[in-house]
């Protein structure tokens, strides 16, 4: 399929979401779970349980191009393209992480990720093989969050991740980024691309513990 065709046919998808939701045919969109354990004016500290989300590779320079590309496969997978033949619910938010590399966005690839409704924690169904999909499970660890909104582009991530860093650089929770992780830094995005008003973004880094006796300690709120 060429380029243009298949950005037309993701759009006309995610066209097809939008309306069945706001006519209220699709069940309240689930989000993985966490506890706010640190809160300051411009970012704050989650603590996310266990969880399974399902991975779409992508080797792109552009984030916008990979996250059309991986969430086009994963939107195939939870339309019933795996060896179960289930539909899934779609979940938010659509993550996609930045692998380090020597790229234009201080990336050379990135990893499109969906969140696994509930029902399909436990047992996740298995993606047809040529969607090149892979399930992704996540120990509970705690993650860095600063939220922006209107589009999250090729023009204004980095600079969004900066700001989180630059706030992380000031607060307790310096020289916490996790050594570990495999990621730079992760973009979710929660709204449809045809939310022009009140559109949530958020720039997610990994983090160890702080001061505190680990992050996952003494929460503020959880949802």
């Amino acid at each position: 399929m060429a380029k243009s065709s298949l950005k037309n046919a993701l759009m006309v998808i995610l066209l097809v979401i939008t309306i069945a939701c706001s006519t209220k045919l699709c069940k309240a969109i689930e989000s993985p779970q966490y506890k706010i354990v640190h809160s300051e004016s411009d970012f704050e500290i989650r603590h996310y349980r266990e969880s399974v989300w399902m991975a779409a590779p992508v080797n792109e320079i552009s984030f916008e191009k990979a996250t059309r590309n991986g969430f086009h496969r994963l939107f195939q997978f939870i339309q019933g393209a795996n060896l179960n033949f289930s539909r899934i619910y779609m979940t938010k938010p659509v993550l996609t992480s930045i692998v380090p590399g020597a790229g234009p966005l201080h990336s050379s690839a990135y990893f499109v990720k969906f969140y696994l409704p509930d029902k399909f924690q436990a047992d996740p169904p298995l993606p047809l093989r040529e969607l090149n999909l892979q399930p992704d499970p996540w120990t509970s660890h705690c993650i860095a969050v600063r939220k922006f909104s209107g589009f999250a582009r090729d023009s204004n991530i980095v600079k969004e991740a900066e700001k989180l860093a630059l706030s992380l650089s000031r607060s307790p929770w310096a020289n916490s980024t996790a050594s570990t992780s495999e990621y730079a830094y992760s973009i979710a995005q929660y709204n449809s691309p045809f939310r022009i008003i009140g559109r949530v973004n958020e720039v997610w880094v990994d983090v160890t513990g702080s001061r505190v006796n680990g992050c996952e300690s003494n929460p503020i709120a959880a949802y």
